[in-house]
């Protein structure tokens, strides 16, 4: 199960820097012109987890695994995209295949960095990528609305029921603002989430700061993060320039680096915790001599489908999960203290899998 967070921002914010620091590589060209990244770059890394590692040790397992979510580069929009403007409609197309959007924002003044519109503004930068966004959307649907009105008014369910849904989105994109903004009943998300609307995706705002403002940020940051509190959105702080340092350092110094500059973990960290966090989902562990390994499902995912993420024929077999939340399992020393002391309990196909519980699943084959 693969989960796709895209980077996208103005060009010049520090896209392809973060995510070189991100995937530790130099696959994505960080070179201070427009459109340096042609094709989007995709890399996974590991989502940080110190309760894998707790895990690893009680267990003494040989090998351990955490999850892995998937962080896209796509090359940096610009005014007029939703009319083809910088290679727009192909940007756009990698947009819409995402889960999520992580909007990287210009948050520090730098003369020898060039701003695609001349000036240091992140509010403003929001705001033009979001509406090239939203007329992106607004051109998509208005072009799919007109034939599914005619299936509708001959009497088609389907297209009746569908037609709704695009209805509500439309009012929203016509008057400025995004079509996660709908007011959905329960039974609707699933069929609105497959109108393939980029502004119906949840959001992480991303604010690249100077290296004096990681641990604090900045008046440009403050100005976001009350953005994204307003939007319900997410806000990560962080200095893609000290990121990308830490990156490249060997594991045990990165820590005397952070230390040096302020900060109590890396900014990345956050910031993929943050996406996987936006992402709606969770964490649930197998644990054994052989291997400690995290498991990534959405949150309110019930047992046969988390079986099923490890092999289908889990999910097809299921009969039952020995389950153990993930304090009863350390408080107990590991399996058989969490048995002895009657905290492993056998949970049957209606159990909805916590975040941190400790699974092993008995199935037919």
């Amino acid at each position: 199960m693969g989960f796709k967070c895209g980077i996208v921002g103005l060009p010049n914010v520090g896209k392809s820097t973060l995510f070189n620091a991100l995937t530790q590589t130099a696959a994505a060209q960080a070179a201070n012109y427009p459109f340096c990244t042609i094709e989007p770059n995709v890399g996974e890394v590991a989502v940080p987890d110190p309760r894998l590692e707790t895990l690893a040790r009680i267990a003494k397992s040989q090998n351990v695994v955490p999850t892995r979510i998937s962080f896209v580069d796509i090359a940096g929009l610009v005014r007029g995209a939703s009319k083809g403007e910088g290679l727009g409609n192909q940007f756009l197309g990698n947009i819409r295949e995402v889960d999520a959007i992580v909007h990287v924002l210009r948050c520090f003044e730098d003369g020898d960095v060039t701003h695609v519109e001349g000036r240091i503004d992140p509010i403003a930068d929001a705001e033009t990528i979001d509406t090239e966004l939203m007329l992106a959307d607004l051109d998509s649907l208005e072009k799919r609305i007109v034939p599914l009105e005619k299936k509708a008014k001959g009497g088609d369910k389907e297209a009746i029921a569908l037609a709704a849904l695009m209805t509500k989105a439309l009012v929203l994109l016509r008057e400025g603002r995004a079509a996660r903004e709908a007011k959905l009943d329960p039974e609707e998300a699933a069929p609105f989430s497959q109108l393939g609307l980029i502004t119906s995706k949840p959001v992480l705002y991303v604010c690249n700061v100077d290296e004096a403002s990681a641990a604090t940020g900045n008046a440009f940051s403050a100005r976001v993060e009350e953005m994204a509190k307003a939007q319900g959105a997410e806000c990560v702080v962080f200095s893609a320039k000290i990121e990308s340092e830490i990156a490249v350092l060997p594991f045990e110094e990165r820590g005397d680096y952070l230390e040096a500059a302020g900060l109590p973990e890396a900014g990345l960290d956050r910031m993929i915790r943050a996406g996987y966090h936006l992402l709606g989902l969770i964490t649930y562990f197998t644990v054994g001599p052989k291997e400690a390994r995290a498991w990534t499902i959405v949150k309110g995912t019930k047992a046969p489908k988390a079986a099923g993420v490890i092999h289908t024929d889990f999910e097809k077999g299921f009969i039952r999960a020995e389950t153990t939340a993930f304090d009863d399992f350390v408080a107990a020393g590991g399996e058989a203290g969490a048995k002895e002391a009657g905290k492993m309990r056998l949970e049957g196909k209606d159990y909805v899998v916590k975040d941190g519980d400790i699974l092993m699943f008995r199935f037919n084959t």
